[in-house]
């Protein structure tokens, strides 16, 4: 098993080395409007679900709608490989049905958004200068306009640094002293992702689902597992550290505008280009996490906030319990800060992760980072395990220790945004020491430091 494994891993290599070149540049195609998405997306034999990939909302008589061009589509249209630059297309159709003036705030979807002849200069040409010009001629005008007349509506794009998996994209309008806010959370499927195998009309499991009150939910999570496991069920994993309350997209939604991005799934696709990516010291932003298991199940689904690098980030996974509260899926998750990184042959990526010790801390994150972007409705803790001080930690798969104060965070996702002020404790139970404090030494504690 093991020299079939390092063979793998050298028959992978040669494949990232052998990788094709992109094909060249094509003339774009400025005649055929955007008036008709869903026409365009088939041409392009894109098979996600058309009606989940665009979205539109009103809000006092302005209407917006949005889409992230998948890469091919957005080739067709500019005549560039944008994808190849790290550029990506958001298609907007915005109607302004007010008597006023209004304004798009692109730096509001994107600080780092690129103007069209920032874009265009990307794929400029030596010695060709007419060529050039009538690129950048093109990328503009399939800019979106930033002034929005009264009664009139405009198609156009709003190019943003590349993301894969999707993103959450706020459109913001200004007219007459009213701004008006759009949250999109935008998907671009490539078949490799996570939350493709999602059927939100359908549990996770073969049971049907158990409708519980509040009260009741607080009971059941306190006697759900402390911790995941392997395949087997007979080696203990990580801790089981924190609940969200909310159907899949509503939760998706909240998680991607507080910048989680979606995880691929491991394949040999996925597996090869991480691989490649820890030889070269590259970041992987999608990179797909482990498995671990949970009602006899891998994870239904991951999410991370990664640094530049493959081997720092925050991961967390996900599993649809059988229970619904007010009519909401409940999803048991695991989170952790990864610091670092290692070989392991337990793994089909023949890779792991090294965990921040401080396992309490990467859940605050979670509940700071909700707070901040004004996603939760309510939120309290209930009890998973014992403590495991710094004295006594435990030990996950990997044979990494971690501390834990033992509670589970419980967050029920708010559909609607929630000032921090508004947001309600349920108060179920408490955290005792604070996450960093959990992990001083009792000479830092004393001192206040």
């Amino acid at each position: 098993m093991k020299t079939l494994a390092w063979i793998s891993l050298l028959t992978m290599c040669v494949l990232m080395a052998c990788a094709c070149a992109p094909p060249a540049m094509r003339s774009g195609d400025p005649s055929s409007p955007l008036s008709d998405l869903q026409g365009a997306l088939r041409a392009g034999n894109h098979e996600a679900d058309l009606a989940d990939r665009t979205q539109t909302k009103t809000i006092d008589r302005v209407t917006v709608s949005a889409c992230i061009l998948p890469d091919e589509e957005a080739r067709r249209r500019y005549g560039a490989n944008l994808a190849k630059n790290g550029v990506q297309a958001v298609w907007l159709r915005v109607s302004n049905k007010t008597p006023d003036e209004n304004w798009l705030l692109a730096s509001h979807m994107d600080p780092d958004y690129y103007t069209a002849d920032e874009a265009a200069y990307l794929f400029r040409r030596l010695w060709s200068g007419a060529e050039n010009e009538r690129l950048q001629q093109h990328f503009r005008d399939l800019a979106m306009r930033a002034r929005l007349e009264p009664g009139k509506t405009y198609e156009g794009h709003v190019l943003i640094p590349r993301s894969e998996g999707g993103r959450f994209v706020e459109v913001i309008t200004n007219g007459n002293g009213r701004v008006r806010r759009f949250g999109f959370p935008l998907r671009t499927p490539d078949g490799h992702f996570d939350f493709e195998k999602i059927d939100p009309s359908k549990s996770q499991s073969d049971q049907l689902p158990v409708n519980l009150s509040r009260n009741q939910l607080r009971v059941r999570l306190e006697q759900l597992p402390p911790v995941a496991t392997n395949e087997e069920g007979d080696s203990p994993g990580d801790p089981l550290n924190m609940v969200l309350v909310g159907e899949s997209s509503q939760m998706m939604a909240a998680l991607s505008e507080c910048g989680w991005s979606f995880t691929h799934r491991i394949d040999w696709t996925t597996i090869r280009r991480e691989i490649g990516a820890a030889l070269r010291g590259k970041p992987y932003l999608t990179a797909p996490v482990s498995a671990l298991y949970v009602f006899g199940r891998s994870q239904d689904l991951s999410f991370q906030r990664s640094r530049m690098t493959l081997s720092q980030r925050n991961h967390m996974r996900l599993w649809r319990t059988p229970y619904v509260v007010e009519g909401k899926s409940v999803w048991l998750g695991q989170v952790s800060r990864d610091i670092g990184i290692k070989l392991t042959r337990n793994s089909p990526s023949l890779t792991t992760h090294v965990i921040d010790p401080m396992v309490d801390e990467a859940r605050q994150f979670v509940l700071e980072s909700l707070l901040y972007r004004f996603r939760i409705e309510s939120f309290g803790f209930v009890r998973a395990m014992d403590p495991a001080p710094r004295e006594s930690p435990r030990h996950n798969l990997s044979g990494d220790p971690y501390i834990t104060d033992g509670m589970r965070l419980v967050v029920f996702i708010a559909a609607e945004p929630v000032h921090a002020e508004d947001v309600r404790n349920l108060g179920w139970g408490k955290t005792g020491k604070g996450p960093i404090e959990f992990g001083q030494s009792d000479g830092a504690r004393a001192a206040g430091r």
